[in-house]
C-alpha cells in the first residue's frame, strides 16, 4: 500500500515540476513561444529578457513554488519521514528539467531548487539564498551565479549533518552543471548575457 502510494505522490512530483509556466505565459498573454527567443530557455531569465519583468516574476514564483509544493507532499499527507521530501523535491526538478508535457526538453531548474530548499529547511534556504544573492551581484549572471552557488550550497549541506539532504545537494551540482552546458560555453568566449545591474554590468557599461 506504501509503495503504491510513494509511487503515485511521486509521479504527482513530477507533474507538477513539468509544468510548463514560461511557455503557457507566454504562448496565452503574449503570443510567443518562448522557446524559439533570446536563449531558447523557458525559465525565469529568458522570460525576463524576452517577455518582461512582470512575465519574468510570474514565470519565477510559479516555478519556484513549484518545488516548494511537491517537496511538502509528504508533510500534508502524511506519507512518512521527513527525508521523502527531498526525494519529491527531486522528482519536480527532474519533471522541470525533463518535462513530460515539452518533450522532456525543459529549463535549467534554477527556481524550482530554490523552492524545493525552502519547502525542505527554510534555514538552509536562507543560507542559500546569502549566498546566491550577493554572487549574482557581483557576476551579473545568472548562470554563473548558479554555476558557484550550487557548489557552495553543497558544501553548505555538510555543516547541516543530514546525508540525504548532501546527497540531494550534490546530484544538484551535477544536474545544473549539465543544464548550463551552452551557457559554461559562452562564459568561455565571454559572450553571456548579463543581468542590467551589478558589479560586473556597471563595470562593463563603463568601459564598453
Amino acid at each position: 500500500m506504501f509503495a503504491l502510494k510513494f509511487a503515485s505522490f511521486f509521479i504527482l512530483a513530477y507533474l507538477i515540476g513539468s509544468f510548463p509556466t514560461g511557455v503557457l505565459v507566454g504562448k496565452i498573454f503574449f503570443h510567443k513561444d518562448i522557446r524559439k527567443y533570446g536563449s531558447g530557455n523557458i525559465g525565469t531569465t529568458n522570460t525576463f529578457r524576452v517577455l518582461g519583468p512582470l512575465a519574468g516574476i510570474i514565470v519565477f514564483l510559479v516555478d519556484f513554488f513549484k518545488g516548494t509544493i511537491a517537496t511538502l507532499l509528504p508533510v500534508l499527507f502524511h506519507l512518512g519521514p521527513h527525508y521523502l521530501s527531498l526525494i519529491f523535491g527531486l522528482a519536480a526538478i527532474l519533471g522541470h528539467a525533463f518535462p513530460i508535457f515539452l518533450k522532456f526538453k525543459g529549463g535549467k531548474a534554477v527556481a524550482t531548487s530554490a523552492g524545493f530548499l525552502l519547502g525542505y529547511n527554510i534555514h538552509f534556504f536562507l543560507i542559500c539564498a546569502v549566498i546566491f544573492f550577493p554572487i549574482l551581484f557581483i557576476t551579473s549572471m545568472v548562470s554563473l551565479t548558479s554555476l558557484i552557488s550550487v557548489v557552495l550550497i553543497f558544501i553548505a549541506s555538510l555543516f547541516f549533518h543530514d546525508l540525504a539532504l548532501s546527497i540531494i545537494s550534490g546530484l544538484l551540482v551535477v544536474l545544473i552543471y549539465w543544464s548550463h552546458r551552452s551557457n559554461i560555453i559562452r562564459l568561455k568566449h565571454h559572450q553571456e548575457n548579463m543581468v542590467p545591474f551589478g558589479l560586473y554590468y556597471w563595470y562593463y557599461k563603463k568601459h564598453h
